[in-house]
């Protein structure tokens, strides 16, 4: 997926937004996915792949910001129907003591570099927010989705607002 400096970034995360953990089956309804044999993880079947093109339909660069690193491309990719996307490299945990932050909030507005980007997470907190806004001289939205119920038309409404904004 081409970036532009203009394009909004979209940093995805995908357990708790892709996976939830609220779901003990497979995603409610008939499009309910099968792993894939590369990907035995049997959470995968709550994956929806609606998502797919909803997320490609946003007007940003999408860019998984995920501990499934390479293998969100891997698995979750085709699951979703998504082009192979860039991936957020993160910090050893051991070098990067965040204190409240979350350990991913640095690396984000490090890898935006002042672009503008909504962040997409189950473990966004205040303090995220308040450093963000200190730290990143762009616009950002950091979206906390309910791990329980994985993202929802509420939660891309928020975000179709969001990139919406001059």
């Amino acid at each position: 997926m081409p970036g532009s400096a203009e394009r909004p970034l979209l940093f995805l995360d995908v357990d708790g937004p892709l996976i939830p953990f609220g779901h003990p089956g497979g995603y409610p309804g008939d499009r309910a996915v099968s792993p894939s044999p590369a990907g035995s993880n049997p959470l995968l079947t709550r994956i929806d792949p609606r998502h797919g093109p909803r997320l490609s339909a946003l007007p940003c660069d999408l860019v998984w910001a995920t501990t499934w690193m390479s293998d969100a491309n891997d698995v979750i990719g085709p699951l979703l129907g998504l082009p192979e996307l860039p991936v957020v490299g993160w910090p050893d945990p051991e070098e990067d003591d965040e204190g409240p932050l979350h350990w991913k909030t640095r690396g984000l507005v490090g890898w935006a570099a002042g672009r503008s980007f909504v962040w997409v997470d189950d473990e966004i907190a205040h303090a995220d927010r308040v450093w963000v806004s200190a730290h990143h001289r762009g616009r950002a939205l950091l979206h906390r989705v309910d791990p329980r119920r994985g993202l929802t038309q509420a939660d891309f409404r928020v975000i179709d607002d969001w990139l919406a904004r001059p």
